[in-house]
């Protein structure tokens, strides 16, 4: 037996295909379109026998019906989950024989959501690994607060009690977590994806609390901001999502049909790097550089009815921006500018630009949009900070402004939602606070 680890860094999600021996595989927590999975299983001769999710995710869609549809697995979830898809709810200490002297156990730990299970894997009766989805993580736990801030605190306490039934497993058995670094669903942790509960008893703070009104303050106290629309997927996932044998492809769209779709209230994103969208975009459109954790600002700075079209460069992969759109549950994709930005200006309609600076250009106030533990960890000094998803909502300071963030996409997003406010005395420094202090020999602040 043998497990295959896959890794979506943008959303800090972590997938795994189980192979199981006997010419079968099982995949656990599937992203909406598992096609690595389904390419290794079928490299490896294997038939995709089942299919496993730890709790109703609300950082992607998940991709276990699909495979129900696709490959005929048994979708195995916690029944508390209340699923409408075909499926096989399991309850707490249930036994699944998944092969011959293989078994996967649940366990029930709700905590990072209310009908969150681990899941105990078994061979010849003695545990191998835990898949651990959202509850133990590496160096961290799982974040309590997605259900709901009422929630947080009395999900924490249930969350203690969810990682002390790990007290007596071994500390050589290897944990899987669902989530890791890059996930909003975690309270900050370390950079590895896989550890061992002998590992995290000595190194991760929160697990080693033994106190439960401790670790309930420590834990709620460490949350940051997550994505909006964290609070919709659950539900779109408990229902069952749209379903896609293949991935749709971009239509391509005159500038006429285009301009059409933005007076009518849609949405333009320019997936183009920071540098080409400041040299000349569509007016109105959103910067969102096409990256790994393109979908995570997408869903968390676009309404999810917004139909959206998209400016790209002639190289840009169209199916990793469908993929990643569908991934959290956008699925009014209209289509692209045909041409790209150069037919936009070729049919003589006005074109927006945007200032990139160097540091010895910035002017006014410099407002910091990375989020808050970014910010705290070293900033420009005399800089505010406002987290980029608070951008479009809050009262931000009148007069010139320089916006950056770590690296220059960011700032170019918030810069983007700020010029459709009709701020038009804002520029983007092009890198970050090391691009700072390199060129001005000036220590970065830290704190607030």
């Amino acid at each position: 037996m043998r497990v295959y680890e896959f890794v979506d860094e943008g959303l800090g999600h972590s997938s795994y295909l189980i192979d199981l021996d006997d010419g079968a595989c099982a995949i656990v927590d599937p992203s909406r379109f598992p096609t690595r999975h389904e390419a290794l299983a079928e490299h490896l001769g294997l038939r995709v026998a089942w299919t496993v999710d730890t709790h109703s995710h609300a950082d992607y869609v998940t991709g276990s019906p699909g495979l129900v549809a696709r490959r005929g697995a048994v979708f195995l979830a916690p029944a508390a989950s209340r699923l409408a898809t075909p499926h096989r709810g399991l309850h707490d200490r249930e036994h699944v024989e998944l092969a011959d002297e293989i078994e996967l156990i649940a366990w029930a730990t709700p905590g990072h959501t209310p009908d969150h299970h681990a899941y105990v894997l078994a061979e010849h009766g003695q545990p191998v690994a835990l898949f651990s989805g959202g509850s133990l993580m590496v160096g961290t736990v799982g974040r309590t607060d997605l259900a709901g801030p009422e929630l947080a605190a009395p999900l924490a306490h249930q969350m203690f009690g969810s990682l002390r039934r790990f007290d007596d497993l071994a500390d050589d058995l290897v944990v899987y977590p669902t989530h890791g670094a890059g996930s909003f669903c975690s309270a900050p942790g370390a950079s590895a994806r896989t550890t061992t509960l002998g590992h995290e008893r000595e190194t991760n703070a929160l697990f080693s609390i033994t106190d439960e009104d401790r670790f309930v303050d420590r834990l709620l106290t460490g949350f940051g901001t997550f994505p909006t629309y964290f609070g919709r997927l659950p539900e779109l996932n408990r229902l069952g999502p749209t379903r896609f044998d293949t991935l749709p492809r971009l239509e391509a769209l005159a500038p006429d049909a285009v301009e059409h779709h933005l007076a009518a209230g849609g949405t333009v994103v320019d997936a183009r790097s920071a540098v080409a969208f400041a040299a000349g975009h569509v007016p109105g459109s959103i910067a969102n550089t096409l990256r790994p954790v393109f979908a995570s600002w997408l869903g968390w700075l676009v309404a999810p009815d917004s139909g959206l079209v998209f400016v790209l460069d002639a190289e840009q992969d169209r199916s990793d921006v469908v993929r990643q759109c569908l991934d959290v549950g956008h699925e009014r994709i209209v289509g692209e500018l045909a041409g790209g930005i150069d037919s936009w200006t070729a049919s003589d309609r006005p074109i927006g630009t945007t200032d990139l600076v160097d540091p010895s250009r910035m002017t006014g106030q410099v407002i910091d949009v990375r989020q808050t533990n970014e910010f705290v960890a070293g900033h420009v000094p005399r800089a505010a900070n406002f987290e980029l998803g608070t951008v479009s909502t809050v009262d931000l300071p009148e007069g010139p402004m320089t916006v950056m963030c770590g690296h220059g996409e960011r700032a170019m997003t918030a810069a983007s939602l700020l010029e459709a406010r009709g701020r038009t005395d804002v520029v983007v420094l092009d890198g970050g606070p090391d691009t700072w202090a390199a060129a001005t020999g000036e220590s970065l602040a830290t704190g607030r």
